[in-house]
C-alpha cells in the first residue's frame, strides 16, 4: 500500500461508523467524513475529496445503490458493507470488494488494501 489515502465512511449506526473510523486511522489513513444518509453521501461524492469509500448497503431503510453508481462514474473505488440478510448487489456491482459485518481490523484490513491497489 502506498502512504495514506482519505476514506470516506457511508454507514448508518454512529457506533460502527466510530469503530470503522479508529480501524481506518489506525491503518495510517484519513477519513475524509463519515454520512448516514443517501443525500448526504451524494453531496460528498460530488465534492470527491476522499480515494475510497466504504458503503453499508443499508441507510436507515435506503439502499445506497444511487451513491454506489455516482462513485463508479466519478472512477472512485469503494466496498461495498454489510450486515447480512440483504439481497446480493446488483449485478453492476458484483465484482465490487465487499465486507460483512461485524467489523474487525483483521477482516478491514486486506478489502481497504485491495480497494486501494485495484
Amino acid at each position: 500500500m502506498s502512504g495514506s489515502r482519505s476514506i470516506l465512511i457511508v454507514e448508518d449506526e454512529p457506533l460502527i461508523a466510530m469503530m470503522l473510523e479508529d480501524f481506518i486511522l489506525s491503518l495510517g489513513h484519513e477519513v475524509s467524513g463519515s454520512c448516514d444518509n443517501v443525500t448526504s453521501a451524494l453531496a460528498e461524492v460530488e465534492r470527491a475529496q476522499f480515494d475510497l469509500a466504504i458503503l453499508d448497503v443499508n441507510l436507515k431503510g435506503e439502499n445506497v445503490w444511487p451513491v454506489a453508481a455516482a462513485l463508479r462514474e466519478k472512477g472512485t473505488p469503494f466496498i461495498i458493507a454489510s450486515g447480512g440478510h440483504v439481497e446480493p448487489p446488483p449485478v453492476e456491482f458484483a465484482s465490487v470488494p465487499m465486507i460483512e459485518k461485524p467489523y474487525t481490523l483483521d477482516r478491514v484490513t486486506p478489502v481497504i488494501e485491495a480497494a486501494l491497489a485495484a
